[in-house]
Protein backbone atom coordinates (compact mmCIF):
# COMPACT_ATOMS: atom_id res chain seq x y z
CA UNK A 1 0.00 0.00 0.00
CA UNK A 2 1.22 3.04 -0.81
CA UNK A 3 1.39 6.36 1.75
CA UNK A 4 -1.05 7.91 -0.41
CA UNK A 5 -3.75 5.13 0.16
CA UNK A 6 -2.47 5.05 3.94
CA UNK A 7 -3.20 8.13 4.78
CA UNK A 8 -6.64 8.39 2.74
CA UNK A 9 -7.94 5.08 4.44
CA UNK A 10 -8.15 6.72 7.83
CA UNK A 11 -9.87 9.89 6.72
CA UNK A 12 -12.33 7.63 4.98
CA UNK A 13 -12.99 5.30 7.86
CA UNK A 14 -13.24 8.50 9.77
CA UNK A 15 -16.08 10.01 7.30
CA UNK A 16 -17.93 6.56 7.48
CA UNK A 17 -17.98 6.53 10.73
CA UNK A 18 -19.04 10.20 11.50
CA UNK A 19 -21.91 9.44 8.66
CA UNK A 20 -23.17 6.39 10.04
CA UNK A 21 -23.74 7.74 13.09
CA UNK A 22 -25.69 11.32 11.46
CA UNK A 23 -27.87 8.72 10.03
CA UNK A 24 -28.18 6.41 12.92
CA UNK A 25 -29.20 9.15 14.91
CA UNK A 26 -32.00 10.79 12.99
CA UNK A 27 -33.74 7.15 12.96
CA UNK A 28 -33.38 6.58 16.47
CA UNK A 29 -34.41 9.91 17.11
CA UNK A 30 -37.75 9.51 14.56
CA UNK A 31 -38.69 6.70 16.73
CA UNK A 32 -37.38 7.15 20.37
CA UNK A 33 -37.38 10.29 20.89
CA UNK A 34 -34.61 12.90 21.60
CA UNK A 35 -35.79 12.09 25.87
CA UNK A 36 -35.65 8.55 25.51
CA UNK A 37 -32.56 8.15 23.12
CA UNK A 38 -29.15 7.56 24.39
CA UNK A 39 -25.59 7.83 23.11
CA UNK A 40 -25.42 4.17 23.14
CA UNK A 41 -28.29 3.79 21.65
CA UNK A 42 -27.14 5.53 18.70
CA UNK A 43 -23.89 3.76 18.97
CA UNK A 44 -25.88 0.35 18.88
CA UNK A 45 -27.72 1.81 15.87
CA UNK A 46 -24.55 3.00 14.00
CA UNK A 47 -22.29 -0.41 15.12
CA UNK A 48 -20.09 1.93 16.62
CA UNK A 49 -18.56 2.10 20.41
CA UNK A 50 -19.67 4.23 22.39
CA UNK A 51 -16.59 5.50 23.54
CA UNK A 52 -15.79 6.67 19.58
CA UNK A 53 -19.19 8.55 19.65
CA UNK A 54 -17.74 11.74 21.81
CA UNK A 55 -14.42 11.73 18.89
CA UNK A 56 -17.12 13.10 16.63
CA UNK A 57 -19.97 14.53 18.97
CA UNK A 58 -19.49 15.73 22.47
CA UNK A 59 -23.11 16.02 23.52
CA UNK A 60 -26.29 14.76 22.53
CA UNK A 61 -27.69 18.10 21.57
CA UNK A 62 -24.77 17.75 18.69
CA UNK A 63 -26.09 14.69 17.28
CA UNK A 64 -29.58 16.37 17.26
CA UNK A 65 -28.42 19.26 15.61
CA UNK A 66 -26.61 16.76 12.86
CA UNK A 67 -29.88 15.03 12.78
CA UNK A 68 -31.40 18.29 11.90
CA UNK A 69 -28.80 18.86 9.26
CA UNK A 70 -29.57 15.35 7.32
CA UNK A 71 -32.92 16.15 7.79
CA UNK A 72 -32.32 19.08 5.59
CA UNK A 73 -30.06 17.00 3.14
CA UNK A 74 -32.75 14.94 2.68
CA UNK A 75 -35.33 17.58 1.75
CA UNK A 76 -33.21 19.01 -0.13
CA UNK A 77 -32.23 15.55 -2.18
CA UNK A 78 -36.05 15.14 -2.11
CA UNK A 79 -36.86 18.69 -3.82
CA UNK A 80 -33.89 18.61 -6.03
CA UNK A 81 -35.56 15.68 -7.63
CA UNK A 82 -38.69 17.27 -8.01
CA UNK A 83 -37.18 20.56 -9.69
CA UNK A 84 -36.79 18.19 -12.76
CA UNK A 85 -40.38 18.17 -12.97
CA UNK A 86 -41.41 21.35 -15.46
CA UNK A 87 -44.55 21.97 -13.56
CA UNK A 88 -44.67 23.53 -9.62
CA UNK A 89 -48.02 21.53 -9.88
CA UNK A 90 -46.54 18.41 -10.47
CA UNK A 91 -43.64 19.55 -8.33
CA UNK A 92 -46.49 19.85 -5.17
CA UNK A 93 -48.00 16.24 -6.24
CA UNK A 94 -44.58 14.78 -6.31
CA UNK A 95 -43.75 15.92 -2.71
CA UNK A 96 -47.14 14.41 -2.01
CA UNK A 97 -46.81 11.48 -3.07
CA UNK A 98 -43.11 10.71 -1.16
CA UNK A 99 -45.20 11.60 2.35
CA UNK A 100 -47.63 8.97 0.99
CA UNK A 101 -44.96 6.54 0.19
CA UNK A 102 -43.80 6.81 3.60
CA UNK A 103 -47.34 6.55 5.31
CA UNK A 104 -46.41 3.06 7.24
CA UNK A 105 -43.34 4.63 8.72
CA UNK A 106 -45.28 7.83 9.78
CA UNK A 107 -48.31 5.89 11.21
CA UNK A 108 -45.72 4.42 13.54
CA UNK A 109 -43.41 7.37 14.24
CA UNK A 110 -44.97 10.39 13.19
CA UNK A 111 -43.20 13.68 11.09
CA UNK A 112 -39.46 12.92 11.60
CA UNK A 113 -39.02 17.12 11.64
CA UNK A 114 -42.55 17.68 13.38
CA UNK A 115 -41.96 14.99 16.18
CA UNK A 116 -39.16 16.64 16.59
CA UNK A 117 -40.02 20.00 16.69
CA UNK A 118 -42.85 19.42 19.65
CA UNK A 119 -40.10 17.75 21.84
CA UNK A 120 -37.53 20.25 21.52
CA UNK A 121 -40.19 22.45 21.90
CA UNK A 122 -40.76 21.80 25.48
CA UNK A 123 -37.34 22.21 26.67
CA UNK A 124 -36.27 25.53 28.53
CA UNK A 125 -32.72 25.44 26.71
CA UNK A 126 -30.26 25.05 24.11
CA UNK A 127 -31.98 26.86 21.16
CA UNK A 128 -32.36 23.42 19.04
CA UNK A 129 -36.14 24.41 18.91
CA UNK A 130 -35.38 27.04 16.65
CA UNK A 131 -32.69 24.72 14.44
CA UNK A 132 -35.94 22.07 13.84
CA UNK A 133 -38.50 25.56 12.73
CA UNK A 134 -35.87 26.27 10.23
CA UNK A 135 -35.79 23.05 8.66
CA UNK A 136 -39.57 23.70 8.50
CA UNK A 137 -39.39 26.85 6.97
CA UNK A 138 -36.86 25.77 4.46
CA UNK A 139 -39.18 23.08 3.23
CA UNK A 140 -42.45 25.78 3.46
CA UNK A 141 -40.22 28.38 1.42
CA UNK A 142 -40.19 25.51 -1.47
CA UNK A 143 -43.77 24.81 -1.11
CA UNK A 144 -44.46 28.79 -1.35
CA UNK A 145 -41.90 28.91 -4.57
CA UNK A 146 -44.12 26.30 -6.15
CA UNK A 147 -47.69 28.24 -5.53
CA UNK A 148 -45.94 31.26 -6.23
CA UNK A 149 -44.58 29.54 -10.13
CA UNK A 150 -48.67 28.61 -10.28
CA UNK A 151 -48.88 32.78 -10.19
CA UNK A 152 -50.99 32.57 -7.30
CA UNK A 153 -51.07 35.66 -5.09
CA UNK A 154 -51.91 33.86 -1.96
CA UNK A 155 -49.15 31.38 -2.31
CA UNK A 156 -47.65 32.39 1.64
CA UNK A 157 -51.37 31.32 2.90
CA UNK A 158 -51.37 27.85 0.68
CA UNK A 159 -48.06 26.86 1.77
CA UNK A 160 -48.86 27.33 5.53
CA UNK A 161 -51.98 25.36 5.17
CA UNK A 162 -50.37 22.75 2.60
CA UNK A 163 -47.66 21.99 5.23
CA UNK A 164 -50.21 22.21 8.30
CA UNK A 165 -52.00 19.50 5.75
CA UNK A 166 -49.15 17.32 5.98
CA UNK A 167 -48.68 18.00 10.03
CA UNK A 168 -52.23 16.82 10.63
CA UNK A 169 -52.00 13.88 8.43
CA UNK A 170 -48.43 13.04 10.35
CA UNK A 171 -50.36 13.08 13.82
CA UNK A 172 -53.41 11.78 13.16
CA UNK A 173 -51.94 9.13 11.29
CA UNK A 174 -49.35 8.72 14.20
CA UNK A 175 -51.97 8.84 16.86
CA UNK A 176 -54.54 6.52 15.60
CA UNK A 177 -51.82 3.91 13.78
CA UNK A 178 -53.58 4.50 10.44
CA UNK A 179 -51.37 4.75 7.29
CA UNK A 180 -54.46 5.35 5.14
CA UNK A 181 -55.09 8.80 6.77
CA UNK A 182 -51.80 9.75 4.87
CA UNK A 183 -52.88 8.15 1.47
CA UNK A 184 -57.10 9.44 2.05
CA UNK A 185 -55.70 13.13 3.11
CA UNK A 186 -52.82 12.88 0.76
CA UNK A 187 -55.71 12.33 -2.15
CA UNK A 188 -57.54 15.42 -0.90
CA UNK A 189 -54.42 17.30 -1.34
CA UNK A 190 -53.83 16.31 -4.48
CA UNK A 191 -57.72 16.90 -5.91
CA UNK A 192 -57.19 20.62 -4.18
CA UNK A 193 -54.13 21.34 -6.39
CA UNK A 194 -55.89 19.94 -9.82
CA UNK A 195 -59.23 22.53 -9.10
CA UNK A 196 -56.76 25.26 -8.56
CA UNK A 197 -55.56 24.21 -12.37
CA UNK A 198 -59.00 25.10 -13.03
CA UNK A 199 -59.38 28.90 -11.28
Amino acid sequence: MTDSKKLRRPRTDATAKRRRLVTATAQVLHEQGVERTTIADIARAADVPVGNVYYYFKTKDELVEAALAEHTKQLDALTARLDQLPDPRERLKGLIGAWIGQRDTTARYGCPTGTLAVELDKRAEGGLDLAVGQVIRHLLDWVRQQYRQLGLTDADDLALTFIGAYQGMSLLSSALRDPEIMTREGARLIRELDALAQD
